[in-house]
């Protein structure tokens, strides 16, 4: 199937308190545009949102409804630089390549903001993050980053935090410190995902939701995209599916693999709750990340239960209300007014995947959980490519991102037996 739909049927809270949600119709006929883009969510929004701006003939296909995919189920965090830390990347990479990507992480971040705010998009941005640390002996590695992110990367919104920080910010004692990034925060993803659509059309992208695409092909006339209602062709195509590509376009699929993750809301805990006092948003160390954070009206959004094979998402209530009465037992009773989930892409280096996988066809994807600020800009960056500038963009193709083991039938066991391996790692 070229799309996979999301992991648990259940009404989101961002569904059920985004507001107006407009619909956009199906395809219906055969069009010729400069270029198309496949999927609708932060990646395919914002590249059509961008061409169209700059004069493009864009038109933009998503086979379910926009943000039904990550971009709208997500945790809603912003995070600060890559998904590896800027230090890991200098060894890596050496420390000009590393600072330019977390230069261009924070453009992203800027971009996103600034962009909501320009377009009058209400995204509930609170700000404030916390990583946390579920193990002592990871303490050092947290004390040394704080100071490598000041020192050496000119970032100075991040501070480390002792244990007794850490309690008072968290309202829990289960961690034993962590660092408090002042300088990003979180979201309510879905009203994003409205409002870049929004901006889309208004700049005269053509919108259609419940329009898969079946099969595409490039060749000297140029890209063809077919649905079960039309066909597109385009001179170039943004596949930007992420982890529901399916079988769609075989380079993708062997480099992003899906992953599903579960989120449940509480009711609202009231003012006087001790429960993340400051309204920051939370990550933990472990592998299978916990992350976690206040709603704009109060409620405490958690996610921390993923899924490595289809068919487990079963109890998503009582799996998440476990996690959450470890870190909180003054809740252990609390009911969960929703819980939904969705699939993650990644990739072996957790790094994202943007490649040609065929003449004039890129497909970007594999955020790897760093996804709502990264895609955002990814979509921009792909429109200044197609306007002529690749150059910023190409920091991302040039990154080396290798296929998961296996092949398609043996990848997802493989991925299976080493993923709750780390997930073991996390509990000794």
């Amino acid at each position: 199937m070229p799309y996979q739909s999301p992991v648990s049927p259940g009404l989101s809270w961002y569904e059920a308190t985004v507001g107006a949600r407009p619909e956009y119709p199906a395809l219906d006929g055969d069009s010729r545009v400069d270029v198309a883009v496949i999927g609708g969510g932060f990646t395919g929004l914002s590249a059509a949102a961008h061409l169209a701006k700059a004069g493009v003939n864009v038109a933009l296909i998503e086979a379910h409804r926009f943000g039904d995919g990550a971009s709208g189920r997500n945790g809603g965090q912003l995070g600060t630089g890559q998904r590896a830390w800027a230090e890991e990347l200098e060894a890596e990479l050496g420390f000009t390549r590393a600072r330019a990507l977390f230069d261009l992480a924070e453009e992203a971040k800027a971009h996103l903001l600034d962009f909501a705010a320009a377009n009058a998009i209400e995204i509930d941005y609170r700000p404030g993050q916390l990583s946390v640390v579920h193990k002592r002996r990871y303490l050092d590695e947290y004390r040394r980053h704080a100071d490598i992110m000041r020192d050496r990367f000119g970032y100075p919104h991040i501070t480390y935090m002792d244990e007794a920080q850490t309690a008072q910010r968290l309202g829990s004692t289960r961690y034993f410190g962590g660092i408090r990034d002042t300088g990003t925060g979180h979201i309510h993803p879905l009203k994003l995902v409205v409002g870049t659509a929004r901006v889309a059309a208004e700049a005269g992208a053509k919108l259609f939701e419940n329009t898969p695409a079946t099969k595409i092909a490039s060749d000297a006339g140029g890209v063809r995209i077919v649905t079960p209602t039309g066909t597109i062709t385009a001179e170039k195509c943004l596949i930007a599916t992420n982890a529901y590509g399916g079988d769609l376009e075989p380079k993708s699929a062997a480099h992003v693999m899906p992953i599903g993750s579960f989120i449940g809301a509480t009711p609202p805990l009231g003012d006087d709750s001790p429960v993340l006092p400051g309204g920051e948003a939370v990550d933990d160390s472990r592998f299978v990340v916990r992350y976690f954070r206040r709603s704009a009206d109060g409620r405490l959004l958690f996610g921390g239960r993923e899924i490595y094979a289809p068919g487990e998402d079963k109890a998503i209530h009582h799996h998440i209300r476990r996690q959450i009465a470890e870190l909180y037992p003054a809740l252990s009773d609390v009911e969960l007014t929703h819980a939904w989930g969705g699939y993650v892409g990644i990739t072996m280096p957790r790094k994202p995947y943007v490649r040609e996988v065929m003449p004039n066809v890129i497909s970007a994807g594999g955020y790897s959980g760093h996804g709502v600020m990264l895609s955002n800009f990814v979509g921009r960056l792909y429109a200044e490519t197609v306007c002529g500038n690749r150059d910023r963009l190409h920091l991302f193709e040039e990154l080396k991102i290798p296929p998961f083991p296996g092949g398609g039938r043996l990848r997802p066991i493989l991925l299976f037996l080493a993923l709750n391996w780390y997930a073991l790692r996390d509990r000794l």
